[in-house]
């Protein structure tokens, strides 16, 4: 059974927000789905939930929320985001006929989820979200997902400002593959 966390709603709020492909799969690589966070990341916008920093790696997802109302719950904008990408990652991976990764992530989903129409587990049913309390928090939790491609195993980059789904370059020389980025000294 899925751990539930209700994460506070307050107006004026930051969080840092990480959600995780099931089982820790590549599947943002595997299914090249990196266009689907920045589409989610408009339809955020278009919600008035700015993104203030972030870094997609292949199997999870680090980013930085800022809401100037909460209109919805926290848990209501991912779990809407989540289901969107799933959706999609899954009909990506029909088109290449992934058809043992299908059964696979079709075989982890439980009956009540079933019972709720889910055929596949493309996420981790939780997400951690962290409320940003300081500007030292802030600037670490930004400096922690951007290094993130380039520490431990990953070493996706030669350095962590030339990873491409990064708003590690906007900070540094404002270039960013999303175009709606918000500075986070906009709103502290």
């Amino acid at each position: 059974m899925a751990v539930r966390t209700q994460h506070e709603q307050e107006t004026n709020s930051i969080y840092f927000v990480t959600f995780t492909c099931y089982p820790w799969l590549p599947l943002f690589h595997q299914t090249n789905s990196y266009d689907l966070v920045y589409k989610w990341f408009d339809y955020l916008y278009t919600k008035q939930i700015r993104v203030a920093g972030y870094v997609i790696m292949p199997n999870h997802v680090h980013v930085m929320l800022y809401f100037p109302e909460m209109k919805k719950s926290l848990n209501t904008v991912m779990g809407n985001g989540k289901r969107f990408m799933a959706y999609e990652m899954v009909k990506r991976l029909e088109a290449a006929n992934e058809n043992q990764l299908l059964q696979r992530l079709a075989a982890n989903v439980k009956e009540s989820e079933k019972k709720k129409g889910q055929l596949h587990k493309v996420f981790e049913d939780s997400f951690d979200a962290k409320k940003c309390m300081s500007n030292e928090f802030i600037y670490q939790k930004l400096d922690y997902m951007h290094h993130n491609p380039t520490s431990g195993k990953w070493m996706l980059a030669k350095d962590f400002l030339s990873y491409a789904h990064s708003s590690a370059l906007f900070y540094e020389e404002s270039v960013c593959m999303y175009d709606k980025l918000m500075r986070i000294e906009d709103v502290l």
